[in-house]
């Protein structure tokens, strides 16, 4: 999926809600003009009217984006770069049924996803939380095992179901929480510091250095032709890092956007 796609289904999406915003408007026309024939039920269906006609407008806002983007891109390539080997990812959320996070390199083709994992065969019906992390051929290449309430613990795995190590956000008091992330043996290796007030979350590592940071607002103008929305998050990774160190850090991604959002 490229990102002029990614706007083509979020125009959707607002397509939709304004059809759906008509339905319960029609209803209350038909069954006053059926039934109770006064002007005065009919006010009722203004709210719906207003919401379907602002839902329509960002449609054709959201299209008229999906075909700028579609032009500046062209017949452009995405090539066989691994979500592993960028030091810049552009990360946007689909809110849906099935919301997935997705991740784009700054020439808009898409680097990969996270989204609910479910299993195979009876796995399926398994009580238990499970995110995915997919490559841009749709194979798993990493798990998120969520668990826990007042400790949010979020266990990571690799493509061969081995444990990396945790995530893990408890509360120190009623306005701040502590996010810490753990290896295999349970040692502490980073932690998770982020602004109040905008996004802007930076994961320091033991030695006080930063492994990896996501933000809104300092996407380059560079990118802008790609990616309309100014305030889109980008994720920085430190070059540094294997793949496994890597793919351990994106478990904060998950509590981010599944659990705290």
């Amino acid at each position: 999926m490229k990102i002029n796609e990614y706007y083509r289904d979020t125009a959707n999406l607002n397509l939709n809600g304004s059809i759906t915003a008509l339905i319960p408007a029609i209803l209350i026309v038909a069954g006053n003009l059926s039934i109770f024939k006064t002007k005065d039920i009919m006010f009722f269906t203004i709210p719906f009217l207003i919401y379907s006609l602002v839902s329509f407008q960002f449609y054709l806002f959201r299209r008229r984006q999906s075909n700028s983007i579609a032009r500046s891109m062209g017949n452009s390539k995405g090539g066989s770069m691994s979500l592993f080997d960028a030091r810049h990812l552009l990360v946007l959320y689909l809110n849906t049924n099935a919301s997935k996070l997705l991740f784009y390199f700054p020439n808009g083709h898409m680097a990969g996803m996270i989204k609910r994992y479910r299993g195979k065969g009876l796995k399926k019906l398994a009580i238990t939380k499970m995110y995915a992390l997919y490559n841009i051929d749709n194979q798993a290449i990493g798990y998120f095992k969520v668990s826990g309430r007042k400790v949010i613990k979020i266990e990571v795995f690799n493509q061969r179901k081995q444990y990396l190590g945790c995530f893990e956000r408890r509360k120190q008091n009623w306005r701040s929480l502590k996010k810490e992330l753990l290896d295999s043996n349970g040692r502490f290796i980073g932690a998770v510091e982020g602004a109040a007030v905008f996004m802007d979350e930076r994961l320091i590592n033991q030695h006080h250095h930063q492994d990896a940071r996501l933000r809104r607002g300092w996407m380059p103008i560079d990118w802008s032709s790609l990616f309309p929305e100014p305030n889109t998050p980008v994720l920085t990774m430190r070059e540094t890092l294997s793949e496994q160190d890597k793919l351990l850090r994106i478990s904060f991604l998950v509590n981010e956007y599944f659990i705290e959002r």
